[in-house]
């Protein structure tokens, strides 16, 4: 690539929304489009095979390895805060559940004064590029380049647990994704023939071969370069050197919530005293750039169990690990498919909330932490993540330089709301394990542990076993012109700025009430349709 060339939209970010923008904007054969990941090429086996997230995830080769603050909101902790360091970005090692959230989430956004992000306008975007094992119906697609379909192992401990969950009051469903995803049931996954299908593989794949579209690995995206309140390219950093790249149109940040707002800090949009103490010169005030970071937290309780295999007894047999190998290689089935979590529950914490505001994974395996060895023990592991937090953090640049991290700052459990939703999802998730269905097993809480049951005990071991679920949104959030924190209008654009839109997760408002890679994408989609109207 000569070091002049121009394009007409630079697409900085080949993550989830970068991949999905690089397909729209190109397929038409008319525009020149150059798309800058910073990560390398998803040519490693554990990219593919969906177990794979157990080594990407933690691995510099496939993780940014990013870290939060020490939050006071737990106990002083600092989190690993894994983020997709590759083509495909996160979902290249993310959980593969697909999931919108609920059609409310999207309502009040358009309540929020954004005209076109409501259910009804986002459920066809989502339709467009889905391809759904039940085939085309009023909710879902089919033909598309987003592969959904049915996970490919089950467990009897799962099993038992969707009719615990029933007996607590919690319906079963076989769909999260119809616009009310209350119930408990086994999560759809973004994979094909027991393979995970990334946003590379479905979207990038089918037009990396155009000549109109260039892909550059390896290369970070330092700041975009600016004439006034004009973007008119961005400046990467690759094998060693610098580069300016031009753009005749737009230049388009995709490299999520974590990253977009520094590169925007670093390119002298933002909050101008913050942007003076890093000795970076004010071109736009936006002082909305980097707040508003919202984030799904998860309690992690764990149960003893007996008279149920789980993947922490299965995996310590030699002969049994040699097995899950064999049936995948021949039948692309068995443990070696499982996605993080196989089973999902959405409910109320209370009768206070209109619609679901808890999410359950559940999970067969159990281990201290993430990256430690499975338990000696038979065990299942109950996650539960409050969906639509009050707290708000807030992610930064560090400095003018850009590798070093972001600083990462959640505020989590700072409302006494999330305390107050903490202590009752604990206290949700013993009512479930503990109901008839689950007697045969025995379960007995490893962790919290049983022992602790005042308010003031439970909101204190949230405080210890919460740990991030790896959801990040807000940071360059949509808002109207009212908004004095709005980074972005209703159609992606920086506000105040010429050529420049952001189009990930940090754009949304408020959080949706589920996974968000999906959501993110459906951004992209609905994006490119506005930035091929706005030529």
């Amino acid at each position: 690539m000569n070091e002049a060339e121009e394009f007409d939209y630079i697409i900085a970010g080949a993550g989830s929304a970068g991949c999905v923008l690089a397909n729209r904007l190109s397929e038409n054969g008319r525009y020149r489009v150059a798309l800058i990941e910073a990560g390398g090429t998803d040519d490693w086996i554990w990219f593919h095979i969906p177990v794979g997230y157990l080594f990407a995830i933690g691995n510099p080769r496939s993780d940014w390895m990013f870290r939060t603050e020490e939050d006071p909101g737990l106990n002083g902790r600092s989190l690993a805060y894994p983020r997709g360091k590759v083509l495909g970005g996160c979902s290249a090692i993310n959980a593969m559940i697909y999931m919108r959230g609920q059609a409310a989430d999207y309502d009040g956004w358009r309540q929020l004064g954004l005209d076109g992000w409501g259910w009804d306008d986002v459920l066809p975007v989502f339709r467009k590029h889905e391809d759904h094992f039940a085939g085309k119906s009023d909710l879902h697609g089919a033909g598309g380049e987003w592969k959904i379909n049915q996970p490919r192992v089950s467990w009897e401990i799962l099993d038992s647990f969707i009719d615990a969950a029933e007996q607590a009051g919690i319906p079963r469903t076989s769909d999260f994704n119809t616009g009310d995803n209350e119930g408990c049931g086994y999560f759809q996954v973004n994979q094909v023939n027991g393979r995970r299908w990334s946003a590379a593989r479905g979207f990038l794949n089918p037009a990396q071969k155009r000549q109109n579209l260039t892909i550059v690995t390896n290369a970070l995206v330092d700041r975009v370069t600016l004439d006034g309140k004009t973007a008119t390219g961005v400046v990467i950093r690759q094998d060693g050197r610098e580069r300016v790249l031009k753009a005749r149109g737009e230049v388009i940040l995709s490299t999520g919530a974590v990253a977009s707002p520094a590169i925007l800090e670093r390119s002298g949009i933002g909050w101008g005293d913050r942007l003076a103490a890093l000795g970076i010169e004010l071109a736009h005030d936006l002082p909305g750039v980097g707040e508003n970071l919202q984030d799904h937290l998860q309690l992690r309780l764990i149960f003893k169990i007996s008279g149920a295999p789980t993947l922490n007894s299965q995996y310590k047999s030699l002969l049994k690990r040699m097995g899950m190998g064999l049936q995948y290689a021949l039948f692309r089935r068995g443990p070696m498919t499982m996605a993080p979590s196989q089973l999902g529950a959405f409910t109320r914490s209370s009768a206070d909330f209109a619609t679901p505001n808890l999410e359950f994974h559940i999970q067969p395996l159990s281990l201290d932490k993430f990256g430690d060895p499975l338990h000696a023990f038979d065990a299942f592991t109950v996650s539960v993540a409050h969906l639509r937090p009050s707290s708000r953090g807030a992610i930064h640049a560090r400095s003018r330089d850009p590798n070093d991290a972001p600083v990462i700052a959640p505020n989590y459990l700072s409302s006494e709301d999330d305390r107050r939703v903490a202590v009752d999802a604990i206290r949700l998730s013993r009512r479930i394990v503990f109901t008839p269905a689950m007697e045969r097993y025995g379960p007995v809480e490893y962790l919290p542990g049983a022992q602790l049951i005042s308010d003031e005990d439970l909101a204190n071991a949230a405080r210890d076993v919460a740990t991030t679920i790896f959801h990040p949104v807000g940071t360059a959030k949509m808002g109207v012109d009212s908004d004095p924190m709005a980074v972005t209008d209703g159609r992606l654009r920086v506000r105040g700025m010429d050529k420049l839109r952001v189009v990930d997760a940090s754009v949304m408002p408020n959080i949706t009430s589920g996974n968000t890679n999906s959501p993110t994408m459906m951004i992209a989609e609905k994006a490119a349709g506005m930035i091929l109207a706005d030529v």
